[in-house]
């Protein structure tokens, strides 16, 4: 029988508490201790029976994990991830990967120079409706993808900034908390981009940041990306009410992203691929046909994934650099709505957009 992987968790929060509950559950995995430095969080942590630790340090000097899933706040990522990296421990950050694409920068150097798998964690990418979607682009069911049209738009209740006041400051508003995930899923499905034009508009709330944010995404391929956000829509359009990956959100039966090509189109998360029956035109009926996927849970899949990397079965899916990329995107965005410019991006472009905090 082989041996049982023991992966950490540190911060149990919301997002800590899911991923203890998909380890519990693996067969073939061991959730092999906690790390939370609040009282609270220490006590619904101990109720797992498994050790728990105020701090990283301490838990990786008593007993190392094969593996270590951060899910902590943003700003702790760096230090915390430089100390899993240093102990030689594998790691799963969840997104986004730093506070700035400076400091992923760190990590993924560092990562690098130790031979240390460090992942990030987009979990969409391992959802089975984004697999098929990824297989039918890739094998030309809308030809060359040419456009697509993002929406990400619902209402945060005031009760969610009372409870972290830290959300109505700069920074913290939808560009930076919201838009990494759907930047990395339009990289996925698109490749990298190579500018960005964005526009920003102030909180209704009289918070200091954005309560609504529009960019146009340009990639090497030539398509064109548009994409919006705003916490303050009252709308059915967003990943986290159509996917069905998280029961705490109520369900639509809506799409959130279109992708149009030059054969047909793509509807998000609904898998509907539109084509003209022989050939694109406009004067001949148009159908569409659904895809079918996996409806295992995306974070399942994700900790498998991670159990496969650390022993060397597996290539990260999401590796930082692909997070380093994302959060890069993401700065692009900010500094351009700060600045109205048009920020163009590189493969070796380092971000001056620092001030712009994704947590």
């Amino acid at each position: 029988m082989s041996q049982k992987t023991r992966i950490a968790v540190a911060g149990f929060g919301l997002v800590g508490r899911r991923h203890a509950e998909v380890i519990r559950r693996a067969p073939d995995m061991i959730l092999s201790a906690v790390v939370e430095p609040s009282q609270e969080g220490q006590a619904a942590a101990g109720a797992l029976d498994v050790p728990v630790y105020a701090s990283l340090e301490e838990m990786l000097a008593a007993s190392m994990p094969d593996g270590v899933v951060l899910a902590t706040p943003t700003p702790a990522h760096l230090d915390q991830g430089l100390a899993c990296i240093t102990s030689g421990c594998p790691v799963l950050i969840e997104k986004p990967i730093a506070v700035t694409s400076d400091d992923a920068r760190q990590l993924t150097d560092a990562a690098d120079k130790a031979g240390v798998p460090l992942l990030v964690g987009h979990h969409r990418r391992h959802n089975g409706m984004v697999k098929a979607a990824k297989q039918a682009l890739m094998e030309g069911a809308v030809g060359d993808i040419r456009a697509i049209q993002a929406t990400c738009w619902f209402y945060k209740p005031d009760h969610y900034f009372d409870a972290a006041p830290w959300r109505t400051k700069n920074g913290a508003g939808p560009i930076s908390v919201n838009l990494v995930h759907d930047v990395d899923l339009l990289r996925h499905f698109c490749g990298e981009v190579t500018s960005v034009q964005a526009i920003a508009v102030p909180s209704r709330r009289g918070f200091e940041n954005e309560d609504l944010a529009t960019a146009v995404l340009t990639f090497q391929s030539g398509a064109i990306a548009t994409i919006s956000v705003s916490d303050s829509i009252v709308a059915p359009w967003s990943w986290e009410l159509t996917a069905r990956e998280n029961p705490a959100y109520p369900a639509t039966s809506e799409s959130c992203y279109l992708i149009g090509g030059s054969m047909g189109g793509l509807s998000l998360p609904d898998l509907r691929v539109w084509q003209h029956r022989d050939a694109p035109d406009w004067w001949t009926p148009i159908s569409a046909q659904t895809l079918t996927c996996s409806m295992d849970d995306p974070l399942a899949v994700q900790m498998a994934h991670f159990a496969a990397v650390i022993a060397g079965r597996e290539a990260p899916l999401v590796s930082g650099w692909e997070g380093l990329k994302s959060l890069e995107v993401v700065e692009a965005v900010a500094r351009s709505s700060e600045t109205g410019r048009e920020i163009s991006l590189g493969d070796d472009t380092k971000s001056a957009a620092s001030q712009f905090a994704c947590v």
